[in-house]
């Protein structure tokens, strides 16, 4: 329900904080409003839509939410005597959250229009409303820019999760096979004591070294040239009444070892050890595999962790000498899993020197553009990291074959809370923090170009920063 002001409410409105240090000449700011009632769960302002109202709780309460990733998040609670509204029509922007009323609410309203006048004839009132306006700006720069680190950090958990959950899985199972194997090796051993005698031993063990080498040489096949070849093996197992062949036909094919290689073999062993030894040998390459697979897994996870420490810039001082490549490196492997389907191209200048700079925060630039530059790209296009030395700076570009920013709003990219994305999907601060890590923190500077198929992000950070 609305309602014109009667002097009733005049006065109530009067005895708010915000309008208290009126004069009588000033009541003129007050009668431009009207008077509205609304109540519990009634949505007074919903975020993302024009500002076109300010607002104070006379009395009520309304709880004041904000979208993050499409989650909800109480931001705070408006009990009589507090305002909202302002930052919008103040910035021109939408509502920067949604208001909604948990105790029915009587509220003065003022139209945008009506506001400006207020500001530009109540010197006591305009002087409150900006001093809240900086305070607010503050708080919901510094809660938002908090949530966003999280919410990075947790994509990335997320992410660094799956990423060690598959070398990990690899070498749990190795090495859970690799006691069989080892077994089987025990066994055949002892099968074949009985079967060869000290010249056939020369031989088999002159073969397994042979075999080992051309395990280690061997290329890597297609699945089709693979499949074709474990076929023919398991033929020649099936001729030579070997038994499981099927079972052993792939760790031969890996090692490039074919049925006229192992024809050779056994034409120099007796025929009562032609089992044993095939088993044998293929428990010996199956271990180098297994071995292997182990190794390849657990340096993973060893480049993981390393990417993870050197992306966090932990056991170091915050104000170090850096490697930028080092950084992007750490940032790229903590995105990977947003990269699946991107192509990365890297065009570093290797020559750049080490800078003094704040490692970590000049992290979070990379992972911001970079991020940026995936979303651009909706997660399946091309991407170019490229560094340069300009003078006494280093630039660091981030390019992307997106969509494009369109020219219209190319003036806004670095204002607070502006963003390109949908509404909840993003905080609007990440550019924003980025420009005040770049030049407030470094001296730097931060500037871009967009067309479609085509947005450039550059950063140039002075060589000597200290």
């Amino acid at each position: 329900m609305t309602t014109k002001l009667d002097a009733a409410s005049i006065q109530l409105v009067r005895k708010m904080p915000l309008f208290e240090g009126l004069s009588d000449g000033e009541l003129g700011c007050i009668a431009l409003g009207d008077i509205v009632e609304l109540p519990a769960g009634a949505v007074v302002a919903t975020e993302g839509e024009p500002s076109i109202y300010f607002y104070l709780n006379l009395e009520g309460t309304m709880q004041i939410w904000r979208s993050y990733d499409r989650q909800d998040v109480l931001m705070a609670v408006s009990q009589p005597g507090h305002f909202m509204g302002e930052i919008g029509i103040l910035l021109d922007s939408p509502w920067l959250a949604t208001a909604r009323v948990s105790k029915p609410v009587r509220l003065f309203r003022m139209h945008k229009d009506a506001f400006w006048q207020m500001l530009a004839s109540c010197p006591s009132v305009t002087r409150i409303i900006l001093r809240t306006v900086a305070e607010r700006f503050r708080n919901i720069e510094g809660f938002a820019s908090q949530r966003e680190k999280l919410i990075s950090l947790g994509t990335m958990a997320a992410g660094l999760a799956h990423e060690l959950n598959n070398p990990a899985s690899a070498a749990l199972r190795a090495a859970s096979y690799l006691q069989q194997v080892t077994d089987n090796v025990q066994s055949y051993l002892c099968e074949l004591g009985h079967n060869l005698e000290t010249s056939h031993w020369d031989k088999l063990l002159t073969a397994s070294v042979e075999a080992t080498d051309r395990l280690q040489n061997a290329k890597p096949l297609d699945s089709l040239a693979r499949s074709d070849l474990e076929e023919t093996l398991g033929e020649w197992f099936e001729q030579h009444k070997i038994p499981e062949g099927w079972n052993l036909a792939g760790t031969f094919v890996q090692s490039n070892i074919d049925a006229a290689w192992l024809d050779a073999l056994l034409k120099d062993l007796p025929p009562e050890g032609h089992i044993a030894s095939v088993r044998w040998l293929e428990a010996r390459l199956n271990l180098k595999l297994l071995l292997k697979q182990i190794e390849n897994s657990t340096s993973r996870v060893a480049e993981l962790v390393k990417a993870v420490k050197s992306y966090t810039h932990m056991d170091k001082s915050p104000m170090q000498e850096t490697d930028i490549h080092e950084g992007i490196e750490s940032t790229l492997t903590m995105l990977s899993h947003k990269l699946k389907s991107v192509t990365v191209r890297r065009a570093f200048d290797r020559s750049i020197p080490r800078i003094m700079a704040y490692g970590g925060e000049l992290n979070q630039v990379w992972t911001n553009l970079i991020d940026n530059a995936i979303d651009a790209t909706s997660g399946t296009g091309k991407i170019c990291v490229g560094t340069f030395q300009e003078g006494d700076h280093i630039l660091v570009e981030v390019v992307d074959d997106g969509s494009g920013i369109p020219k219209e709003l190319h003036s806004h990219i670095f204002e607070p809370f502006f963003t390109t994305k949908a509404v909840g999907s993003g905080t609007g601060l990440g550019l924003v923090i980025s420009h005040r890590i770049v030049a407030d923190r470094h001296g730097g500077e931060i500037e871009f170009e967009s067309k479609p198929g085509e947005t450039r992000f550059k950063v140039r950070l002075p060589v000597r920063t200290m």
